[in-house]
C-alpha cells in the first residue's frame, strides 16, 4: 500500500528548500530494491523536481515528480560535501 507523507504544497516547499544544495537520493525500485546515489537538486519545476548525479557513470532517472516523494518512492536527505 502507498502511503502518503503530507501535502503538495508541503512537498514543493521542502524540495524547493533543498534546491542547488547536494542530496542523498534513495529511490525505492520495488520488490526489496534500492537504489541510492549523491548529487545535486538543480531544477523544480510545478511538476517535477530533477537531480544531477555526481558520478558521471550514473545510468538513472534523474527527474521525479513531486507524487513520487509524497509516495515514499523518492527520498531526499542532505548531506555536507
Amino acid at each position: 500500500m502507498i502511503k502518503s507523507y503530507g501535502s503538495l504544497p508541503d512537498a514543493k516547499e521542502r524540495i524547493n528548500a533543498l534546491k542547488e544544495k547536494p542530496v542523498e537520493v534513495t529511490l525505492n525500485l520495488g520488490r526489496n530494491k534500492f537504489v541510492s546515489f549523491k548529487g545535486v537538486l538543480s531544477g523544480v519545476y510545478p511538476a517535477l523536481f530533477t537531480v544531477v548525479p555526481l558520478d558521471k557513470s550514473f545510468k538513472g532517472k534523474t527527474s521525479y515528480s513531486y507524487s513520487e516523494y509524497l509516495c515514499g518512492r523518492v527520498n531526499l536527505k542532505e548531506y555536507s560535501v
